[in-house]
């Protein structure tokens, strides 16, 4: 695409990682299982290839569950939900498969634990985001969403002595030490989980960006424009000193962002397919110019399947397909 480029350099780990991968398998499973259509609320992750692939297997995405008729299958996305969607999917006599990533599930259950303590819960993250937005739900007279260092000054509890703080796991792990720090200062006797709450693929990918961003000119992040953190990765980078964009799929690139470089650097969000990344490698890539991947870590993490998938695979005599054989085709 450009003259100029003489390497290209990866990320690693980057792409899917297991909550995503998870996710993906339960719509595809369940698909499998009881056939179309089966329904998704919200997309099953943050990203538009994803969602297209899987409505074309027969997946049916909604906002509500208004849009599921009665007794329909219906999947939670990996973001997860409020006990009240959780409630009207029972009312309305859905088949629940919930997909919630286990690691935004322990988000949840330190919430329910601090609101049963009478804590006031300081929440950071993104109060549009559908991650805040379920978490939230679990106790929404205690908690109070933040997004900076700054709000903190703002914050008004009943007992400062009584007050505890969770994070959206898909957050910028630098920004977040930095309210964590603020609200530190500000209520001394605040407490929170053991470990921090950010996932391990969301740090493992910012710090392979870190890396990245000191030995390129330019970095391509691969993600959906409502994708945190894919987000995120490009804030890393530019915050290393490094110019980045975000990219749906390379039809974005812009020349103009490549002119004058000779390293470009490339790494995918949390929910990006590895396909996409290949396909920008190929469009960047011309004879003579080397591909080199930079890695931090090695990622070997997996979830099981939830529970209510494998009942219906045995109400239905059948044994759920190989997930990596399934995962194949996106």
């Amino acid at each position: 695409m450009i003259s100029a480029i003489a390497e290209i350099v990866l990320a690693a780990p980057r792409g899917f990682c297991a909550g995503v991968e998870r996710a993906i398998d339960v719509v595809e499973l369940a698909l499998s299982v009881s056939g179309p259509p089966v329904y998704v609320r919200k997309e099953i992750v943050h990203n538009r290839h994803v969602v297209e692939n899987l409505r074309t297997k027969g997946a049916i995405f909604v906002d509500e569950l208004d849009e599921v008729p009665d007794g329909a299958t219906v999947v939670f996305s990996a973001h997860g939900i409020s006990p009240a969607v959780r409630e009207e999917a029972q009312r309305r006599g859905l088949r629940v498969i919930d997909a919630t990533c286990p690691l935004v599930t322990k988000v949840h259950l330190e919430a329910m634990r601090y609101a049963r303590n009478d804590d006031s819960i300081v929440l950071i993250g993104h109060e549009d985001h559908d991650e805040v937005i379920g978490t939230l739900g679990e106790a929404p007279e205690r908690i109070h969403v933040i997004a900076s260092a700054q709000e903190v000054e703002k914050l008004e509890v009943p007992n400062p002595d009584k007050i505890a703080y969770l994070t959206q796991t898909t957050l910028s792990v630098d920004d977040t030490r930095d309210v964590i720090d603020a609200l530190r200062r500000r209520f001394p006797k605040i407490v929170g989980p053991s470990r921090d709450d950010i996932c391990y693929a969301t740090q493992n990918r910012q710090a392979a960006v870190k890396r990245l961003a000191n030995d390129v000119d330019v970095v391509l992040v691969i993600g959906a424009a409502n994708s945190s953190n894919a987000n995120r990765l490009v804030e890393v980078s530019e915050m290393a000193g490094t110019r980045a964009h975000l990219i749906n799929d390379v039809s974005d690139i812009r020349r103009e962002w490549l002119e004058g470089s000779t390293r470009v650097g490339v790494t995918a969000g949390a929910s990006t397919p590895e396909v996409l990344v290949s396909e920008t490698i190929a469009a960047l890539r011309r004879v003579g110019v080397a591909v080199r991947e930079v890695r931090v870590v090695e990622e070997d993490v997996r979830f099981a399947l939830p529970d209510e998938l494998e009942q219906m695979a045995r109400e239905r005599g059948m044994t759920l397909p190989s997930r990596a054989a399934m995962r194949q085709s996106i």
